[in-house]
Formats: C-alpha cells, structure tokens, sequence
C-alpha cells in the first residue's frame, strides 16, 4: 500500500487536516458548551454532548482498524471523514439538546476513522528510518490540538456563532478528503475474508457499556447506583464474550497474538498510563489560573500553550532521534522528564508566580511528547501492513481509555479533596465566576483559594502513581529499534 512519491506531501496535509479536527473536536466544543446550553437548553443532558462522541468514537475505533487492513485505508478513511463531516453539519444545525447529542454520536463514528488509519498510511507511504520524523510532526499536531481547540472554541464563540465550532471542519474537511482521494494511491492484494460482524457487536457492546461507566459515574449516578451496577455487569459479560469469540474465529477484530509481542503490549500500557497522567494537566491547569490566579477562560487556555510547545518540541526531538536508540532508551529519558515536571507541578500554591507555573508546564510537556512519537513507533516495529491498521487503532483506544480515566479518577479526587477542606459551608463554584466572587468575603475568597490549590496539587502527586507504572511498561519494551529500509526483511514498501 503506498502512495505515488510526487504526491506524499500533498497526501500528509490532508492527514494532518483530518488528525487535526478529529483530535481537537472535544476540545474546541467543550469552550462553547455554556453558550450551547443557553440556546439550546438541556442544562441535565449536556455532559451526553461530549459523552456520545467518545463513546462512539471508541466503540468505531478497532473496527475501522481491522476493516482497512482487510479491504484498504483509503475507502476507510474517506468513508470515516465523510461520515464526521455529515456529523459535524448536523450539529451545526441542531435545534435542540437531543438532536445535537444524536449528530454528535454520528460525529464521533467517523471520527473513530481519522486518527488510526492516518497513522497508519504514514507506516505504509514511508520507510522505517523516515517514519520518526512524520510521526513526530503528527504528534505536535495532536499536542496543539489540545492547547488550540479551546482557545478556537471561544473565539468562535464569543466573536460569530457556537454554531460554526462545527462548520469550521466542513471547508478543512473537504480539501482533505480532496487530497487523500485524489493523490494516494495504494496497491491492495485484496482476499475474501470474512467480516467478524459477532465480534464486532460484542466490541461495540463492551466498549459502549465501559465508557458510559466512566462517563455517568460520580456526576450524573453514584458508582454504586443501579444504572452504574448494571452498565459495569454488561461491560463484564459483554467483554468476557469478546475475547471468546475472537479465541474462535479466523479474522479477529483484534488480534491477540499482537499482544504476545512484549514491545506491542508494553507498549499499549504506556500509552495507557501516561494520558491518564497527562490529561489532568490539561484539565487542572485551566482551573488553577481561574480559581486561584483569578483569570478568564481565555487566561486559561492561554496559559497552556507553553505544555503545548514542550510537548510538540518533544514528539519533534523524539521522532528524529529514534535512529539512533531503541525506543526503551529514549522513553526512559522521557519518564524522568515527564515525573519530574508533574512532582514540580505538584508543588504549585497561590504563591506559585506564573513563570514558573510556565516552566514546569515545558518541562512535563518534553516529557509527554516524547510518547506522542514512540508508541506509535513502537506500536507498529516489524508489523505486516495488514497488521498495521488494527494495532494502530488499539494504540489509539489505549490513549484514549487512558485520558477517560485518568480524567474520571483524579478529577474525582481533587473534587473530594476541594470540597472536604470547604466543608459545604459555600457553593464551591463560586470561586470560578467574576460575578459570584465579588460576592464573597476576603476571608472566603481566600479559603477557597487555598482549598483549590491544595487540591490540584494533590491531584498531579497522584498523577505520579501512573508515570511510575508507565515506567514499569518502559522496562519491558525490550532493546527494539528502528532497522533502515535496506536492512529490514520485512518491508512490503515499494518508492
């Protein structure tokens, strides 16, 4: 499977293009959802907005894997970008809460396309030793997609129309699938195969139930409540199902032979642990410069930008490096980067001056964008091509179960620390509106203040606990490296 040579440049904009607005969709969204709410009501059904675009996005991710190593990339991803786009004018259009929780699950099932598929032709249009440096570019994408959306998000917002967070990625979305139709090529030996539609429906099942779990625990139902009771127990079955069925048939969804591979399966833990421990810098961050700093929502985002460099200077370094060490070698580098500037994090106070706040946004940023290049790197090392699209796509389910998780139990934890020290006695939003922190006496403004940063702090020291297991996937990744064209026996590659 490969592209013409005098059109892969053109080819990897519209990669970049798709990677880009799939990556950034949460984000940019999430900034407009006050406004969306006033238009639209459905104050009790918002969380559902963000909720049915993971979920469908995780549910679709493995199986658009598995299908364009079966039948090719290329229909895959355009029929993927496709369907987002349908999604994302619908959302445009939506006239009420429950149509735009309906268009944004559709959304999210092209979506589950964009990312793995466009990492995939990357392995497949270029050679070992050239692979670090574009999956580099790629993961500074995907590390500005997260700085960049909520800042666009409000923008939008506040200067046109919430309605345009979603039509921005029509005209984006339509050069790349102009690019990606028209200039790559791939030759495909395609075989009757047979669709696993059982396992498939098993996947979708477990992973839909999983997520919904994550998603609806600890804010709308008590993890011990029945919804949250029965959504785990068909998770379990649905799972318990999964695995026995791929154990039978003979073109799995997911192979789990991949996962005998000691570097592919240390591998996918430290996707794993490493966006659980990321995210919360994303999420934390933004609160501690409004609550304790006093700054706007456009403060905040903007605040993130140095994480954004570091990790986009990280993923850049890392990709052009891995010529010359193993993949262990240089994420043992990272691990050190990465928990120092979350211990470093974990130091901040009112007292912290935003300077330093900044360096120790950089340092955790180098340490993070260095896995934004290596486990996809490491995901793919010695895999046939029509290996390639499956374990891309569990590489990214891994990322992303990590980030919802590490999202679920340390925002659940630096929610009970803040709410403890306040002890109920004032509204424990008041400190995050303008408007309602006038209201409030010194005294109050400064307990919670102080509530707030003794809360973070101790959220990013437990975000420690899963950098540490990180770095015990690390040791297991093994002495793998990046073997050069010409000396790798595997290559299906032709220029």
């Amino acid at each position: 499977m490969v592209a013409k040579e005098s059109k892969t440049g053109l080819v990897v904009a519209g990669l970049l293009l798709g990677l880009l607005m799939a990556a950034m969709d949460n984000t940019i969204v999430s900034a407009s959802m006050p406004t969306i709410v006033g238009d639209l009501g459905g104050l009790d059904q918002f969380i559902w907005v963000t909720s049915a675009y993971l979920v469908a996005t995780m549910a679709s991710m493995p199986i658009f894997g598995k299908l364009s190593d079966m039948f090719g990339r290329k229909r895959f991803y355009l029929l993927g970008l496709a369907v987002f786009l349908i999604g994302s004018a619908l959302c445009g259009t939506s006239q009420s809460m429950v149509q735009l929780i309906v268009y944004r699950a559709i959304q999210g099932i092209g979506g589950g396309s964009l990312m793995p598929i466009a990492f995939t032709i990357i392995y497949d249009i270029y050679p070992p030793e050239k692979r670090g440096k574009m999956v580099g570019l790629f993961g500074a994408v995907f590390g500005l997609s997260s700085v960049m959306g909520p800042l666009l998000g409000a923008f939008i917002t506040d200067q046109i129309n919430w309605r345009w967070v979603f039509y921005i990625n029509l005209p984006f979305g339509v050069v790349s699938l102009f690019f990606i139709a028209q200039f790559y090529r791939e030759n495909l030996q395609l075989k009757k195969l047979k669709i696993d539609w059982f396992g498939a429906l098993t996947l979708v099942g477990s992973v839909v139930s999983l997520m919904l779990t994550l998603e609806l625990g600890g804010r709308q139902y008590a993890w011990t409540s029945a919804p949250i009771t029965a959504l785990f127990f068909i998770f379990a079955v649905m799972f318990v199902l999964f695995i026995w069925i791929e154990r039978k048939v003979q073109e799995p969804i997911i192979s789990f032979s991949l996962f005998r591979r000691q570097l592919f399966a240390a591998t996918q833990g430290v996707a794993f642990f490493y966006n659980g421990a990321f995210i919360i810098i994303t999420v934390l961050i933004p609160l501690f410069v409004q609550a304790v700093y006093g700054g706007t929502a456009t403060n905040a985002g903007v605040i993130l930008i140095p994480l954004m460099v570091g990790s986009a200077v990280g993923a850049q370094v890392a990709g052009q490096i891995v010529k010359k060490f193993s993949y262990r070698g240089i994420m043992l580098v990272s691990v050190v980067i990465f928990f120092s500037g979350m211990l470093l994090l974990g130091t901040i106070d009112v007292h912290t001056a935003r300077s330093v706040l900044t360096v120790y946004m950089v340092i955790a940023g180098l340490g993070m964008g260095c896995s934004f290049s290596m486990t996809s790197l490491a995901t793919q090392h010695n895999l046939e091509p029509q290996q390639r699209g499956i374990a891309t796509s569990t590489n990214t389910f891994f990322r992303t179960l990590g980030t919802t998780l590490g999202v679920t139990v340390l925002g659940t934890i630096q929610n009970h620390i803040y709410n403890s020290l306040l002890a109920g006695h004032v509204d424990s939003r008041a400190i995050l509106s303008a408007e309602a922190r006038e209201k409030l006496s010194p005294e109050m403004v400064h307990q919670m203040t102080d509530a707030m940063s003794i809360s973070i702090s101790a959220a990013f020291y437990w975000a420690l606990l899963p950098i540490g297991l990180g770095f015990i996937c690390i040791v297991f990744m093994g002495k793998a490296r990046i073997v050069p064209l010409q000396k790798d026996q595997r290559r299906t590659q032709t220029s």
